[in-house]
């Protein structure tokens, strides 16, 4: 049967020997579905934007930390960071070692410092508290401080990370406490990092921020800048997520040219022969991911017609946290080719709220109960914000493989998972 809004995932093979309909009969509604050779392609073009000695792409877990896709990751040569307990676990459980995962740490306890330094990592902080703190159970050891260069960017302002009117990072004007601090408890600064935001499509603006971290390094002490060992220059590069809009992707040859250079000169200028890291979660997975639903509902209130699935907040819960935009895609159920003329659709999910909205007054061809949505774009924040908020079960997760065949990564979560922690308690 044809499918009426499907041109990228076409073009992609990204569903490989399967349709989108023969994976929801299989593994059940809603799925999120990824493709390997789309994950691999996106580790490899970070790679290559710079020969420099030393650069390296530190992938940030929190976008999507399936072990399996960790694993592939690991396997196209990126390392990675943690920021949680849970994340560390499932870092070498993909078979990272430690010093290959970076602690990227925000207010955290002295409990999840010292369970960090236990697991063998260098500990990322973005507070005179947090050195304090550190530095008094890990005196003559390693730091590393992440600063705030004063510039940000970010699709939303819950996504800038730098910048006044944020919580992260020490900001430049304070660098000599952190000097005193690291003085006073005999700590060597082994790295220097910062995030400007997340979801920049020019490069111009992460250039600055680098340099404004590169200057911050030119200002250390020569006993300490000898030590450093790692300067990690943030995230944030982002993807076309209006692909049908004819969106265009970040320039990857120009960035790469202008982070290249930038870090050559400014190498041969000092002398420094350590790593120098970014740091991207969204460009490694989001377009990898796809959210596969059933469309279960079509209803009119007044003029407004509502799209009803299953894939609530709890599932995706992007657009409601950030007004995010995702593209869809259309496969064709029963009522086939007819009736397709575009039209206004409000697409919503399945929770009780008023809020639970996927995309609003999209233009689309008209939609009908039996077809099947795409969410595109979806391989990143998408799973990992996923909740089980209404006692409703996280959805299953799919690979689509290098051979075009599907292999279940993560089974679809039961009623008796959710009720799992509550045993011997009742």
């Amino acid at each position: 049967m044809s499918d009426v809004r499907s041109r990228y995932t076409d073009g992609l093979k990204f569903y490989g020997t399967h349709s989108p309909r023969e994976l929801l009969d299989t593994y059940g509604s809603p799925l999120y579905v990824y493709n390997e050779a789309v994950l691999r392609d996106r580790c490899r073009r970070l790679k290559n934007l710079s020969s420099h000695p030393g650069f390296g792409v530190n992938y940030s877990v929190k976008a999507n930390a399936n072990p399996t896709l960790l694993r592939i990751i690991r396997e196209e040569g990126l390392v990675v960071d943690a920021m949680s307990p849970g994340e560390i676990y499932m870092d070498k459980l993909a078979g990272f070692s430690s010093d290959q995962i970076l602690y990227i740490a925000n207010n955290i306890s002295q409990e999840e410092m010292r369970h960090a330094l236990d697991e063998g990592l260098l500990i990322s902080v973005d507070s005179l508290s947090q050195i304090e703190t550190l530095g008094r159970i890990n005196g003559g050891g390693k730091i590393m401080v992440r600063f705030n260069p004063g510039i940000g960017a970010g699709h939303h302002q819950k996504v800038v990370t730098a910048g006044k009117e944020t919580k992260f990072g020490v900001t430049p004007d304070l660098l000599d406490d952190v000097l005193a601090l690291l003085k006073k408890y005999n700590m060597t600064l082994a790295g220097i990092n910062q995030h400007i935001g997340s979801l920049f499509m020019e490069a111009d603006g992460y250039i600055e921020a680098a340099k404004v971290l590169l200057h911050l390094a030119d200002r250390l002490p020569a006993d300490v800048f000898s030590t450093l060992e790692i300067i990690d220059f943030g995230g944030g590069p982002g993807i076309p997520y209006h692909k049908y809009d004819g969106e265009a992707p970040l320039d990857m040859d120009r960035f790469g040219k202008l982070l290249h250079e930038l870090m050559t000169e400014w190498s041969a200028r000092t002398g420094y022969q350590g790593r120098f890291l970014i740091e991207p979660g969204r460009f490694v997975v989001a377009e990898c991911g796809v959210i596969l639903t059933g469309v279960n509902n079509v209803k009119y209130n007044g003029p407004n017609c509502y799209v009803g699935t299953d894939v609530g907040f709890n599932v995706l819960a992007r657009p409601a946290m950030y007004d995010s935009f995702h593209d869809m895609e259309i496969y064709a159920g029963p009522a086939g080719m007819a009736d397709r003329a575009e039209k206004e659709q409000t697409i919503v999910g399945n929770i009780c709220e008023s809020g639970d909205i996927l995309a609003k007054k999209r233009l689309l061809p008209a939609m009908h109960e039996g077809d099947v949505l795409g969410i595109l774009d979806a391989g990143a924040y998408g799973f990992s914000m996923s909740s089980s908020y209404t006692q409703r079960c996280r959805s299953a997760e799919v690979l689509i493989d290098l051979d075009g065949k599907a292999r279940l990564i993560r089974r679809r979560e039961t009623p008796e998972d959710l009720a799992r922690q509550y045993e011997g308690l009742l």
